[in-house]
């Protein structure tokens, strides 16, 4: 895809809880993407350590390089480590026009395709303040997940639906801010911020074809989050009417 020219800062924040095994691809995923869109040099990703025991921040560490850094906190929800992450962000770009910042977000268990980034900036050209792509399950995992998902996961006819997912989902600075920001909740942030930005006027787009590559797993660290739909989902089916 060839985006019309548009300086824009690019932030990445990925919030990560004992995520050791697949960060590395997660990192990876990024700077691909950011590449791809050749806004590589513009680009600064903040891995958010949460409560990890294990390799999670030196892995990310050595796997970011030059294009970000880790924060270790021990706050224990997945908003209040995405508004640490953004808060990082914005300092980096400090000076930065909050209308040419652009705040994207995904999940340490997820990895974006190359055209991530220029899918979103698409929208954002186009004056578009919030875009909330949807999660397609790698895989792992279960094959029950898998089947529940493809029989209650739908999307319109039109290629939007009504899905929101911290995993893939992007706001401009300026409206990220008029908002406030993400909220300390340990599920439904992602929910909480859409719907403040749909309440404040803000034009968002839900667009399916923006689509990241998350885990199948039951067994997620955010208890109510996906991956505990999914088992909730798989438990009725086998319930039975």
């Amino acid at each position: 895809m060839t985006r019309k020219p548009h300086k824009w800062s690019i932030g990445v924040i990925v919030p990560a809880q004992n995520e050791e095994a697949t960060m590395k691809r997660c990192i990876e995923s990024i700077i691909a993407a950011a590449d791809h869109s050749g806004l590589g040099n513009s680009l600064w990703i903040v891995v958010v350590a949460d409560a990890c025991t294990d390799g999670t921040a030196r892995i990310a560490r050595r796997e970011l390089g030059t294009f970000g850094r880790v924060l270790e906190c021990n706050v224990r929800s997945a908003g209040s480590a995405r508004k640490l992450g953004v808060e990082a962000v914005l300092e980096h770009f400090r000076g930065v026009d909050a209308h040419s910042i652009w705040l994207a977000n995904t999940d340490a268990d997820t990895s974006v395709p190359v055209d991530w980034i220029d899918i979103h900036l698409a929208f954002a050209d186009d004056g578009v303040t919030g875009v909330a792509g949807i999660v397609r399950l790698n895989a792992d995992g279960c094959l029950k997940a898998h089947e529940i998902y493809s029989a209650t996961y739908h999307i319109r006819s039109d290629g939007t639906h009504t899905h929101v997912h911290g995993a893939n989902i992007a706001v401009r600075a300026d409206a990220y801010l008029d908002v406030g920001g993400w909220r300390d909740l340990a599920l439904s942030e992602d929910h909480c911020l859409w719907g403040r930005l749909r309440s404040r006027g803000w034009r968002v787009s839900s667009p399916a074809r923006s689509v990241v590559l998350t885990s199948a797993r039951l067994f997620g660290r955010a208890r109510g989050g996906f991956a505990d739909t999914l088992e909730m989902q798989i438990n009725a089916s086998y319930a039975g009417p």
